[in-house]
């Protein structure tokens, strides 16, 4: 004689169909893989917006690894909250898609996913996925006009710099606003070499990394942190003396050639660089607290 056992509430979470989730990621998709196509064809094949491609990819891995943990939370939906943090995305996303606004519409991913997690799973769920959902800001396309304040100012600062540097190591070499002249040439600090791109994507990696590492102190995470934006401005002093001095001995073409493409990638390992240097440091400096081990 054999006992009928209740089923636990996990296998009955097993079990039930999966059919909010799947409306959810359906509409999901619907709504921005049009973006998505539309930002492949066009901004993210620029130098600088070129990370959103792999924002995109580390989001979908990020959600992904959480799936589970998501899954088996306790269903707790809040509705009074859900609803409009999901109206206000849907709002901010067709006002955005009717003026063709890719701030808007970038901006409005966060809004929409948080929604539906309150809508389906409650706080729980966006404790679980708070990092994703911040790092949806890294996708949002910079504004022009900030881009433009800003860049101006980067260009000036970098040249000067550039120009001290190289003096003081004995090149003859002079500066005009963001004009370098060194021997016969003359290299103006562009846009693409302000650094402020390479600053917002540091940005991106830095957190990520700071993320999937964990249980650091809060001391060494406030100074990782502090220091990305130093460590990518150094970082892209770098390449501009690198570009100026391959030019100086190489000539013209050469710096504006395939080197001048590779020097974006020296200025992503000298920026990743310093930064595990750092991390490194800190961690003898700053050990890491023990873990109590739980009954």
């Amino acid at each position: 004689m054999s006992s009928v056992l209740p089923s636990s509430p996990a296998r009955l979470t097993e079990a039930s169909p999966p059919w909010p989730w799947l409306l959810a990621i359906g509409g999901f998709l619907v709504m921005y893989v049009p973006l998505y196509w539309w930002a492949a064809e066009g901004i993210w094949q620029s130098e600088e917006q070129g990370h959103g491609a792999i924002i995109l990819a580390v989001m979908v891995w990020l959600f992904w690894t959480l799936r589970h943990t998501i899954a088996e939370l306790p269903a707790k939906p809040l509705p009074a909250l859900g609803w409009p943090v999901f109206a206000v995305g849907l709002v901010v996303y067709f006002v955005g898609r009717v003026f063709n606004i890719s701030i808007l519409e970038f901006g409005s991913q966060p809004l929409v996913v948080a929604g539906a997690l309150l809508l389906m799973r409650g706080m729980p769920a966006i404790r679980a996925a708070w990092f994703p959902l911040l790092y949806f800001v890294f996708m949002i396309p910079l504004p022009s006009i900030l881009v433009d304040a800003i860049t101006g100012s980067l260009k000036g600062l970098i040249a000067n710099i550039v120009e001290s540097l190289l003096y003081m190591a004995g090149y003859p070499i002079a500066r005009s606003g963001v004009i370098l002249s060194i021997g016969p040439y003359q290299l103006q600090v562009a846009d693409a070499c302000s650094g402020l791109h390479s600053m917002f994507s540091l940005s991106a990696l830095g957190t990520l990394f700071m993320y999937l590492m964990g249980r650091k102190r809060a001391l060494h995470m406030g100074i990782m942190l502090a220091a990305i934006l130093p460590i990518a401005f150094a970082a892209n002093i770098v390449r501009v003396v690198t570009l100026v001095l391959v030019t100086f001995y190489l000539g013209d073409e050469a710096g504006q050639g395939f080197l001048h493409g590779a020097a974006g990638m020296v200025l992503m390992l000298v920026a990743l660089g310093f930064f595990f240097l750092l991390d490194m440091v800190l961690d003898k400096l700053l050990p890491a607290k023990p873990v109590r081990a739980e009954a």
